[in-house]
Parts: structure tokens; sequence; C-alpha cells
């Protein structure tokens, strides 16, 4: 599956960065991250004040109403901004991107849910339209990355973050099923609660027999869910952000 191509970089482009509303409330420094790679990379990231939640949840959920109403101030404050927007959030990014126009379809802020949806790109395809400079792989970290369901299957972002992550010295080793879902799934989880660790302790298992003890991701919220399973195992494996990687590299 090929990633998007996203059109050229321009230096010093403002970009309004949506950090995601999980990673606001749990991990905060991820944005903070996030913002200072932008800048590293040569542009002026603006956090997008009074971005909420996409309306993800409710709208997985099938409760139409209730995601318009918690997107809309979202939708209106990504409005205000000017050039890419960028969401490091592969499960945000699709809901803003791919769904949001159908979430506002017949409603006043249709055009505007349009517009702004075009200009939305996850954060590793973005980093990954300009040159990176290699660096030397020689004594690596050798890292398992985990594919989230929504940047893979509705964006078709696969190449993308591994390519960063070889560029910036670090080894990316294959991992059985690396496709496959880690079991978070947003009310999934709390829905079927014992699917979704048997899913859990799949991805983990494979990270094991891989040999290596951190999974990197582009989605907080599953790199959240792996975390919480392997403490409860006891398993000596950490989960991180892609942004914090790169900015480490």
């Amino acid at each position: 599956m090929a990633d998007p191509i996203p059109p050229a970089r321009h230096i010093g482009e403002e970009v309004a960065v949506v950090t995601t509303c999980l990673v606001d409330q749990l991990r905060p420094d991820i944005g903070d991250t996030v913002l200072r790679l932008l800048r590293g990379h040569g542009y002026r990231p603006i956090r997008v004040r009074g971005a909420m939640c996409c309306g993800q949840p409710a709208w997985n959920t099938g409760l139409t109403s209730s995601a318009r109403r918690v997107a809309r101030p979202t939708l209106a404050a990504v409005a205000g901004t000017t050039g890419p927007v960028v969401v490091p959030s592969g499960s945000c990014a699709t809901m803003m991107r791919e769904f949001w126009p159908d979430l506002f379809r017949n409603t006043p802020e249709e055009a505007l849910a349009i517009a702004v949806a075009r200009r939305v790109t996850e954060l590793s395809a973005f980093l990954a339209r300009q040159a990176v400079p290699q660096r030397d792989g020689v004594g690596a970290e050798r890292v398992a990355y985990h594919d989230s369901c929504h940047m893979l299957r509705e964006l078709g972002i696969r190449e993308a973050p591994r390519r960063l992550l070889a560029a910036s010295g670090v080894d990316v080793v294959d991992i059985a099923g690396a496709e496959l879902c880690c079991g978070f799934g947003g009310t999934f989880a709390v829905k079927l609660p014992e699917i979704s660790i048997a899913m859990a302790d799949e991805k983990l298992d494979a990270v094991v027999a891989a040999g290596v003890r951190r999974v990197v991701g582009c989605d907080y919220s599953c790199l959240l869910h792996l975390q919480g399973r392997a403490e409860r195992r006891g398993l000596d494996i950490e989960t991180v952000h892609l942004a914090e990687v790169l900015e480490s590299a």
C-alpha cells in the first residue's frame, strides 16, 4: 500500500498542530515534542488553541449527533488557521481528513469541514515529504514499529514512519503480525475487554519474540493500551511515540 504524497515543503512554512485531546490530557509532553520537532525541521508550528476532541469515539459508536457536537469546536478552531494541519495521530487525522466531510454533511459547516479536511496530514507523512539526513546506523537502537489501524488502512501510511526511523539511525525490526490491531479500538476495548486483551497480548508476544524492548508508534492511544498491558504482565517493554524517538535520535 503506497503512502500518500503530500505537497512540496516550503521553508519557514506555518503549520497548525492539533496535538489531540488524549495527548493533551495524559501526555502533554508529546505535544511539546511535536512542536519542537517541527521547529527543528524548519517549520513554524502553531498549536491550535480551542481544539478538543475530533469526535471519533462517538462517530465509531454510531452517535453521529454527539460526534458532531463534540467535533464542532475543534473544526472551528482549526478553520481559524491557515496552511497545513499536522496531527500526530493516525486515528485523529483519519477522522478529520476522511470522515469530517461525512460528519458535517447537510449542515452549515459542511463546506468548512471539506476545506479543513483537505489540509490535514498525519505527522510522519508530513515530515517524510522532505529529504531527511541519513545517520550512521552502526550500533543503532533496535525497535519494533506498530502500525495503527486507521493510519494504515484509512490513510494508507506504512513506509513514512519507517523511513524516518531508518534515516535517524534506528533499526526497525520486523515483527510477526505488524499490521494487526493492538486491540484498543477506542470503545472496543471497553465493550469487549477480553478480546482486546488477547489482541494486545498477541502484539506484545510478537515484540518479545523479536527480541526488542521498545515499541514505536504514531498513535498514543495504541501505545497507552500496549504499555498498560505490558506492565500488567511484567514485561520489560516501553512504548514511545515516533516524535519522541525522532527528537532524541
